[in-house]
């Protein structure tokens, strides 16, 4: 069918076959055999036998068609224990249909139909033939990480030409180091086009993370598990940092990922990689601090690791001992499944925490850049964006002042904007002026807008207002247990005050990284009969559903005063203001 879509037959053993070198041997010049018959013959067959869930009990082994079933029902916590639990030979055929069907669950795009890869090969490349010269991998993959797991030349001129094909499709994806890895993993099982496929879900995917496809996600990931570590791991952190007190724990941690991708022997990946594409990254985590454990438990015992031989380099010696891992695979597993008090739920707080920090230290310092920047009006609003927002406006347009004084006013607002929305054309979307006074038209209106800036201006003449980083939506997204959180918003929500005051007030977490508690983190709330933007001992802004009447007080999340002096006010004119293109 493919050869027929695109006129091509010559690339049927692409799409029509299994790339497997356990399933067809007829692809076996994806991968150099001679190592994986070594491997077979030795330390392979050697550690299968010890391959089981617990000391003394080797449970059977379940076939596809049983966990196919599963997932079907949408038993997916059934497939979980399974996953864990079965130890199949490195080997086995079934990972040709199992890891298939564990990444087709998260697969979001409707239109991948057969044909569908191929016709992006050609889009891309021009043809669907591979070339014999070398394919220029996309900015986002890591050159330095391109693990190939023992694919010949053949092998890894497919996985570059996937990632190529699926950076064309993504261009959302601007750093994503352990896509390639992955990719070459699933050619040890699967055809070019179902690998291509795989990867399009774990990306897309909507409910779990997989693979981290920019920087700051990148970022986030690594000092979240070095937050968890320091939990969790507690004995491990005080030992390395006791042997190398002048070495920083975030370069250990920012390699965590190839403590796993390119350390652990290739049976041990497989098996993770099982309960990977079931379960998402939290899988690795676990892994992280099993092998942080191991280590430091070798450190105390053998002398291969001793404090004098590793201490230059505890990243570089974490690999290495991953290489000779001390433990089988089900034991690896078994000890990082064990792991207390370790919930999805606990790892999306400190996941979302450590995102939010950053993401409002970028804002703070682009902020402090963008003041000097003003002076030759650099990233300021257009002079286009300043006769819109002065012809929409009636707060920034107040009578009594200057026109001058306006324009000084909105350069100030909008050098306190994050410098990546201060390239976006301006949009009125909601206006008490024009809109009317009701909390429902103000939803309709700005709900699905990211980010939003509220200014209000009272019936005294102050203007104040705040820059909302989430959207207003997210006030009915439910938890886990099916509850509507009541706080949501990150920490580049701000506040601030333009008239009689100019000030600007970020979120407190922007100081440091301790604990400043829940009161913190309390940027944005709103149901059918208020909205409230900070909270703590009292309510930055306070709005009734009426849009009439508010309050101001000082909170935890901003550490700001009251923003007008009486703290009760009447509203004179709200206005909410998106971002074109954003």
């Amino acid at each position: 069918m493919v050869g027929k879509v695109l006129g091509i037959r010559e690339l049927e053993q692409f799409s029509s076959r299994r790339s497997s070198i356990y399933v067809d041997p007829e692809c076996e010049k994806f991968f150099e055999l001679p190592l994986f018959i070594a491997a077979s013959s030795n330390d392979i067959t050697t550690k299968c036998q010890c391959w089981q869930f617990s000391p003394g009990k080797e449970p059977a082994l379940r076939s596809f068609t049983e966990i196919q079933q599963l997932l079907q029902q949408n038993k997916k916590r059934d497939v979980k224990n399974i996953l864990r639990e079965n130890s199949w030979p490195i080997n086995s055929p079934i990972r040709s249909q199992l890891w298939p069907a564990l990444c087709a669950q998260h697969l979001t795009k409707q239109n991948m139909l057969d044909g569908f890869y191929w016709e992006m090969v050609h889009q891309v490349f021009g043809t669907t033939e591979l070339s014999e010269k070398p394919i220029m991998l996309p900015a986002f993959v890591d050159a330095t990480h391109c693990l190939p797991y023992h694919l010949t030349s053949t092998g890894r001129a497919v996985a570059d030409r996937i990632v190529n094909v699926l950076g064309y499709d993504c261009p959302d994806i601007t750093y994503s180091p352990v896509l390639y890895p992955i990719t070459s993993l699933l050619l040890h099982f699967m055809s070019e086009e179902e690998a291509y496929l795989c990867l399009a879900g774990l990306v897309g995917s909507k409910e779990k993370t997989f693979i981290n496809q920019t920087k700051l996600q990148h970022e986030v990931t690594w000092k979240t598990v070095m937050q968890i570590a320091k939990k969790h791991t507690k004995s491990a952190i005080a030992y390395f940092q006791r042997i190398c007190p002048g070495q920083k724990l975030e370069r250990v941690f920012m390699d965590w990922c190839w403590w796993i991708l390119a350390g652990l022997p290739f049976q041990h990946l497989v098996r993770i990689m099982d309960c990977y594409f079931h379960e998402g990254i939290k899988v690795l985590y676990r892994v992280a601090l099993v092998i942080l454990n191991l280590f430091h438990k070798e450190c105390q015992s053998n002398n291969e690791w001793s404090p004098d031989n590793i201490k230059n380099d505890i990243g570089n010696a974490l690999i290495k001992f991953c290489k000779k891992i001390p433990v089988s695979p089900a034991k690896l597993l078994h000890a990082a499944f064990s792991i207390r008090g370790l919930s999805t739920q606990y790892i999306s707080r400190i996941f979302i925490k450590t995102e939010m920090l950053l993401k409002s230290r970028s804002a703070l310092n682009s902020g402090s850049k963008q003041l000097i920047k003003s002076r030759s009006s650099d990233n300021l609003p257009t002079s286009q964006s300043q006769v819109n927002i002065q012809m929409m406006s009636h707060t920034l347009t107040i009578r009594e002042l200057h026109s001058e004084s306006c324009r000084n006013l909105l350069f100030t607002l909008w050098s306190w904007l994050p410098v990546r929305i201060t390239m976006y054309q301006p949009v009125l979307l909601y206006t008490t002026e024009e809109h009317g006074c009701s909390l429902t038209t103000f939803y309709v209106r700005v709900e699905q807008h990211e980010p939003t800036l509220l200014m209000i201006k009272t019936c005294n003449n102050e203007v104040f207002g705040a820059y909302c980083s989430s959207r207003w939506f997210e006030r009915n997204v439910k938890d886990d247990k099916g509850q509507r959180q009541a706080y949501f918003g990150t920490g580049e929500t701000f506040l601030f005050s333009l008239y009689p005051e100019r000030a600007k007030y970020p979120w407190v977490g922007i100081e440091g990284d301790r604990d400043l508690g829940h009161s913190s983190e309390l940027f944005m709330a709103a149901d059918s009969k208020m909205i409230t933007i900070g909270g703590g001992e009292g309510q930055a802004i306070w709005m009734d559903e009426n849009i009439r009447f508010g309050k101001t007080d000082g909170c935890k999340t901003f550490n700001n005063p009251p923003l007008c002096p009486s703290g009760d006010f009447e509203i004179r004119v709200l206005e909410v203001y998106g971002f074109v293109g954003v």
